[in-house]
């Protein structure tokens, strides 16, 4: 008796690698752009950056407990109209109307 196994398969493409072979039918993955929580805490950081830099070079004269303040509402209201925003552009796709 022989207990040949057959090698696997050694390329299997990847739907969501660029360039890679798809399965026959398979959707196209959809194009990702950046994220909206990545964008706001970049933007929260390089905020802070720059008010560390104004406040060392003296110009202003900065309250740290005001600055977290704004800080935190900018940033929960740009994480929530970024997501309302990205929600709005998701949904774009026509339905049937059945669940």
């Amino acid at each position: 008796m022989s207990s040949h196994t057959p090698a696997p398969d050694p390329y299997v493409p990847d739907p969501y690698v660029p360039g890679s072979a798809r399965a026959e039918g398979a959707p196209a993955a959809p194009p990702s752009g950046a994220r909206v929580g990545t964008m706001v805490w970049g933007l929260i950081v390089l905020a802070l950056a720059a008010l560390i830099i104004i406040a060392q070079l003296g110009i202003v004269t900065l309250n740290g407990t005001y600055v977290l303040i704004g800080l935190m509402i900018g940033a929960g209201a740009a994480l929530v109209v970024g997501g309302l925003l990205s929600a709005r552009k998701r949904d774009n796709s026509p339905t049937t109307r059945k669940s």
